[in-house]
């Protein structure tokens, strides 16, 4: 028997239509599966929809009711309310998910609504099928799940099965003989590249939403940043081999069938931080990346050089004033000594003189 999917709806996101219609209010919606999550983003009028088909096929309303709607405020204007409803969905959709009485989950409106496929049966080798269920597909959602800290490691996880597909269809496409097996395996790649790309695209605007959260401490941020950077080098080298492999065999008039050299394939097609980066920075001996050239290009890192140095000069020019500061103290010490030793100097001189006085007096007393 299947666990139960585990429902969240951790954030909610405003989307104003590109018509010009009123604008809405989406809850993302997660589904916690064995082996990954994803989003799917749903308004409110979606959840009225899937309650009433819902009982009218069980003949019994869910265990816990949906939020009402109400008629003179608005989730687009009301934070307090969007909050309150957000809470009350999510509530509505875990009684169905967890409570023993599979009626309501049993139905195809449930399965509809959570874009699950018809059947939750598992395969002998334990894996459910709900497991092999794709990503959604639109940039907002993939944003909303990397948003969270869960769903942002499954993202990533989905980032390196796509690298690894362009991997294996750029090795097809290399090993090709015919013409039509070529295409289409160069086709495959470069549908992997693109959903990469907007997967490493939304992986770090994750990581800024992370960030301004406070959800992760400063080293996870670190090292998920490395991680994104690591699939955002191997992802440009695979693009950059696929270019070049499409040059190659539409120049070449087929007598290579596009076919990179070895050191091309060996560089390119390992993959990993140690791939090196298309058209990535050249500053001399390879340096360890910093907080703040993790994701700079070459003017980035130029501009980081000049107000380095520019803050350098401040720097220098503040320790020179301390240094001048320090060398008229100095100066003014050494006059101050100075003057004390030629104050000491007098008070010895007369100590000498009143001392020859009172000899005279002592010799003078004698005589008396």
């Amino acid at each position: 028997m299947a666990p139960p999917l585990e429902l969240s709806i951790p954030t909610t996101s405003l989307h104003e239509p590109a018509d010009g219609s009123k604008p809405y209010t989406l809850y993302n919606l997660t589904l916690r599966l064995p082996l990954r999550s994803f989003v799917i983003q749903k308004r409110y009028s979606d959840f009225a929809d899937l309650h009433t088909t819902i009982t009218s096929l069980v003949g019994a309303p869910p265990p816990e009711p949906l939020p009402a709607k109400t008629w003179f405020r608005s989730t687009v204007s009301s934070a307090e309310l969007t909050e309150q409803r957000r809470a009350g969905l999510e509530k509505y959709l875990r009684a169905m998910a967890e409570t023993p009485d599979r009626r309501w989950r049993d139905t195809a409106a449930w399965r509809a609504f959570l874009n699950l496929p018809s059947s939750g049966a598992w395969s002998a080798s334990g894996v459910s099928v709900e497991a092999r269920i794709p990503a959604v597909g639109l940039r907002e959602a993939n944003l909303a799940a990397a948003a969270d800290p869960g769903t942002w490691l499954d993202l990533h996880r989905e980032l390196k099965g796509a690298l690894h597909e362009a991997r294996v269809a750029l090795g097809r496409r290399d090993a090709a003989a015919g013409n039509g097996e070529r295409v289409e395996a160069g086709a495959q790649a470069k549908r992997a590249l693109v959903r990469a790309g907007g997967l490493v695209a939304a992986l770090g605007d994750g990581l800024r939403a992370l960030k301004e959260g406070g959800r992760l401490g400063e080293g996870e941020l670190r090292r998920r940043r490395d991680l994104v950077a690591a699939a955002r080098v191997e992802r440009d080298g695979l693009d950059k081999l696929s270019s070049s492999l499409a040059a190659n065999n539409a120049g070449g008039g087929g007598r290579n069938h596009g076919v990179a050299s070895a050191s091309d394939k060996a560089v390119l097609m390992a993959g990993g931080p140690s791939a090196p980066r298309a058209g990535g920075r050249v500053l001399g001996a390879p340096l360890p990346e910093t907080e703040r050239t993790r994701e700079l290009d070459n003017e980035g890192v130029l501009q980081l050089q000049r107000d380095t140095m520019a803050e350098q000069d401040a720097e220098v020019e503040t320790l020179a004033q301390i240094v001048r500061r320090q060398k008229e103290m100095g100066l003014a010490i050494n006059d101050e000594v100075n003057r004390h030793i030629d104050m000491l100097d007098r008070l010895n001189e007369d100590v000498d003189v009143t001392g020859r006085k009172l000899g005279v007096a002592k010799d003078r007393v004698k005589r008396l």
